[in-house]
């Protein structure tokens, strides 16, 4: 953290200046591409969630594996609506209030993630984000509503994207540092190297190979609130 970064926090009293946040069994307690899947069949489901969890644990790079999934589920408008209202069935308990609370204080927030944006938007802008706030990966459909394509050009659909991302964001003023990067999976980890922390949000799901490499795990939305406030030694 520089000098200047501690002076800022110092006056205002908050830890971190911004916060990013992942969304899939970060901000929700679900993993989109896996929640497509079972809808498929039973099998494919079984086959994706195994792949998926192999991804967040660093065994397999994302772009490995990104567009085979979407090939295979071949997700649907109605699909995507479907997993719009997952989305908002499974927030995380506290997550509404921790980011009042943290707009409230004066941080900055952002979603980034690997999940897909059409989705993710509606329950995105009733937590008070705008579309510019969110960055995840567009799927393209036909006009029959089937599954046509995927950003490809998204660096949201590989495993060092989030960095870039983020990194992105800060050069373009858009997040004040010091910074914050808040997941769960291997492809969280990467933010690391452009944020000020990181940390291992560990709810919904516990990686010891992402906990290992944060600088702190974070158990609830109402710790990371206690956090970036400064009620918490980080």
């Amino acid at each position: 953290m520089t000098a200047d970064c501690a002076l800022r926090t110092a006056d205002s009293g908050v830890m971190f200046s911004s916060v990013v946040l992942d969304v899939d069994s970060t901000l929700c307690g679900i993993e989109g591409i896996d929640f497509l899947a079972a809808r498929r069949s039973a099998e494919v489901g079984a086959q994706i969630a195994r792949v998926t969890e192999r991804a967040m644990q660093g065994e397999l790079a994302l772009e490995e594996v990104y567009g085979e999934r979407l090939g295979l589920i071949r997700p649907t408008v109605d699909d995507l609506h479907a997993l719009r209202d997952a989305y908002a069935a499974a927030l995380a308990p506290g997550a509404a209030e921790t980011i009042d609370a943290l707009r409230s204080a004066g941080v900055r927030l952002a979603l980034v993630s690997g999940g897909i944006w059409q989705a993710i938007q509606p329950l995105a802008r009733e937590l008070g984000f705008d579309d510019g706030e969110l960055n995840a990966v567009v799927l393209h459909f036909d006009r029959e509503g089937r599954y046509a394509s995927y950003d490809a050009g998204s660096p949201l659909a590989t495993q060092t994207g989030k960095a870039e991302v983020v990194g992105a964001l800060l050069d373009e003023g858009r997040l004040p540092r010091p910074l914050l990067a808040v997941g769960d999976g291997s492809t969280d980890v990467a933010m690391r190297d452009v944020a000020d922390a990181f940390a291992a949000f560990t709810y919904f799901a516990r990686r010891d190979t992402v906990v290992a490499r944060a600088d702190l795990e974070i158990a609830s939305f109402a710790q990371l609130a206690r956090v970036v406030l400064g009620r918490l030694e980080v």
